[in-house]
């Protein structure tokens, strides 16, 4: 797979249409979430193709929250929105608006339709509705309630407005046609009772209107040109089109449907993370093994790897599954031209280099970043005693072992050559200690005579080192669909036990003693780091790894190319 190709465009070809035959004159599209969750990886598409077409044709894109539901809504899950917008880069500039904006105009429209006897107030509980709508090869059967009088409509809507009735003992629905195909044309529900208080209007209103309904009048007032939205909502958007038609709205927004983004080993359901959530199988919402975007910062991934990833798996209508692995390649592209290379004990084992002075400290230039020559170099103290990461010695190692071994050499990075001289073992038979003797002329690791040592390892002085918490997260679910379940199971059957795994005894060079949130780290041979966010307003230092270093896409791609 080429990186620079991208995939055809069918949205910006029916702009460019647009434009080119004047059906509009500047394109206006918005993102509409609704604040019920957090946004995760498949909402950082549908901004990057609203705020992307909009900022491609020089045009504007507002941001609207869709909060007609107060009983999910809450001002923790706008904030958030808000916030992960503007991480990604995006700008709204003062087109900020919310559904109960307009809640008025709502009920006017809503009124409108009842006295064109194009609404009904209709008395069915919520699963007599659902018994008469039908099935897919069945048609619906009319409320017995369908012929009320335009004035008996009236009546009982204001008096749903002035809060008369209970939840759910009334609602209003559109009259449109039973007999639909379409099921979503069988006489939708546009209005509910819902006596609870709203984050943005508290108490002033009991009936709130239904998505369906709601949504392309929000469009529609806000004068939005391209209506941008997923696949599932392809089979709505006739029923939006019948809504805008029967109110004679003007010059009215088009709707667009795009293929959402699907994800191996990721779940995209808001309902289901927040389960997780919930039933503590993560710590919060911005978990870093969530694919929620506070989790994806959390966890490293940058705004431009994010953007990038959007645009390179590009937009259409065709169902599809995107690897993993490719996200994961494009934090790696990202991070490789940018994060220091540090070195960074995980799992430690002390090295004592014999005939090397006590007390003696000397400072050793290493690299920054060698894809980055501009970053320089920094200072790494050295001393006696070290660490090294334990699986780097092997008392009875294998065939083409080149780490450090018994009466073997191994380079030290930027230091010396070391020859292990002994080992130490405790009761259970564990190494504990290494001891080497270093060759005094081959700072830099370069042997003054000339001799090859083939291996390299990293090293922390053992005076020196920040101690640190380390956590390596993988996959949250074991299964490439978490819902591939057993016949009476569930996702959560799918649940990865190791998931995270922390690492306490952690030994790093002193450099990092200052890292902060959203400076980027490679740990040498390990994978790319980032500092805990929330720890780190603990006082805490821990850092949490992005990615390993192996990049299975990168293998995919230039095996097929």
């Amino acid at each position: 797979m080429d990186e620079t190709s991208k995939v055809s465009n069918f949205i910006q070809d029916i702009i460019e249409e647009d434009l080119r035959t004047g059906k509009v004159n500047k394109v206006h599209t918005r993102f509409p979430p609704e604040p019920n969750g957090y946004l995760h990886i498949g909402h950082a598409k549908a901004i990057c193709i609203d705020f992307g077409m909009a900022e491609k044709y020089n045009g504007l894109c507002n941001l609207r929250f869709d909060d007609t539901n107060p009983t999910k809504e809450d001002i923790e899950y706008v904030d958030s929105i808000i916030e992960d917008i503007k991480w990604l880069g995006f700008d709204w500039e003062d087109r900020l608006y919310y559904a109960s904006d307009y809640y008025d105009q709502f009920y006017d429209y809503a009124v409108t339709l009842v006295k064109k006897g194009l609404a009904y107030v209709d008395d069915l509980t919520a699963e007599e509705i659902r018994e008469y709508r039908g099935t897919l090869t069945e048609p619906g059967k009319d409320s017995p309630y369908r012929n009320r009088s335009i004035e008996e409509n009236l009546d009982l809507f204001e008096r749903m407005k002035n809060g008369e009735f209970d939840n759910g003992e009334r609602v209003l629905r559109a009259k449109i046609d039973m007999a639909s195909p379409n099921m979503n044309m069988r006489d939708p529900v546009i209005y509910r009772i819902l006596k609870a208080p709203h984050h943005r209007t508290g108490d002033k209103w009991c009936i709130y209107p239904m998505y369906d309904f709601a949504h392309p009048l929000e469009d529609a007032i806000e004068n939005i040109t391209h209506s941008l939205c997923s696949l599932e909502f392809e089979d709505h958007r006739p029923l939006y089109d019948w809504f805008l038609e029967k109110l004679e709205i003007e010059n009215p927004p088009r709707q667009f449907e795009f293929a959402r983004l699907n994800l191996t080993y990721t779940m995209m359901s808001k309902r289901k993370l927040r389960n997780l959530v919930e039933n503590n199988i993560v710590d919060s919402w911005d978990d870093p093994r969530m694919p929620t975007l506070s989790g994806l910062r959390r966890r490293g991934f940058t705004p431009a790897s994010i953007r990038n990833f959007c645009d390179l798996i590009g937009v259409s209508k065709t169902y599809s599954v995107v690897d993993y692995a490719f996200l994961e390649h494009c934090i790696r592209e990202d991070l490789n031209k940018k994060a220091l290379r540090v070195m960074a004990i995980l799992d430690p084992l002390k090295v004592i280099i014999d005939n090397y002075p006590e007390d003696l400290t000397e400072e050793m230039d290493v690299e920054n970043n060698p894809e980055a020559p501009e970053t320089g170099t920094r200072k790494v103290p050295f001393s006696r005693e070290l660490y090294i990461e334990r699986d780097d010695f092997q008392e009875n190692p294998p065939k083409k072992y080149f780490r450090l071994k018994p009466g073997a050499e191994v380079r030290l990075k930027n230091a010396y050559i070391v020859k292990c001289e002994s080992f130490v073992k405790d009761d259970d038979g564990n190494i504990i200690e290494v001891h080497c003797t270093y060759d005094p002329e081959s700072r830099g690791g370069s042997a003054p005579d000339g001799r090859k040592v083939r291996g390299t390892i990293q090293w922390v002085s053992a005076r020196h080192a920040e101690d640190a918490e380390v956590r390596l997260y993988d996959h949250l679910f074991t299964k490439e669909n978490p819902d591939d379940v057993s016949e009476d199971g569930d996702y959560m059957e799918n649940i990865n036990p190791d998931s995270l795994i922390v690492l306490k005894n952690c030994k790093l060079e002193p450099s990092l003693k200052g890292a902060k949130p959203g400076e980027a780290f490679q740990f040498i041979r390990t994978g790319y780091f980032c500092v805990d966010s929330k720890e780190y307003k603990k006082g805490n230092l821990v850092f949490n790894r992005t990615v390993s270093l192996k990049d299975t896409w990168a293998k995919i791609v230039k095996k097929h190319s």
